[in-house]
């Protein structure tokens, strides 16, 4: 049987695996116009807008904040912020460090994915979803 903080790392972790496909999506889509920067900061903003509404509605779907949705997400987004600096610092290591290729991009955001997930998770539940 699982219990229920290991169920809730569960749900929060298939929350930023659907972010992290939007986030790899959104910035391929982009990084030929915007950039390797501007297109990660697009494709971050819209990967916490499908975090935050698949958090509110499953990982947290009993803790529901007592704020209004345009609160809680801007909640939400401040938490994540701190949680994205840490992504952003192995993104762009990744950048700096991988000899460049088609892919680097993505294992970029994906190694920051991983190092931003236990900060955010923290963060989500102890500032959002109290």
């Amino acid at each position: 049987m699982i219990g229920p903080k290991l169920t809730r790392l569960i749900r929060f972790g298939l929350a930023g695996v659907a972010g992290l496909v939007v986030d790899i999506g959104v910035l391929t889509l982009l990084i030929g116009v915007l950039g390797p920067v501007g297109g990660r900061a697009v494709s971050f903003l819209c990967a916490v807008l499908t975090t935050w509404t698949i958090n509110r509605n499953f990982a947290f779907s009993g803790q529901r904040s007592s704020q209004s949705l345009p609160v809680e997400f801007a909640r939400y987004l401040a938490s994540m912020i701190v949680g994205g600096v840490v992504n952003w610092c192995a993104y762009g290591l990744a950048l700096w460090l991988l000899p460049p290729g088609p892919l680097v991009p993505a294992i970029g955001v994906g190694l920051g994915s991983i190092a931003g997930l236990f900060v955010n998770l923290t963060l989500a539940q102890r500032f959002v979803f109290r």
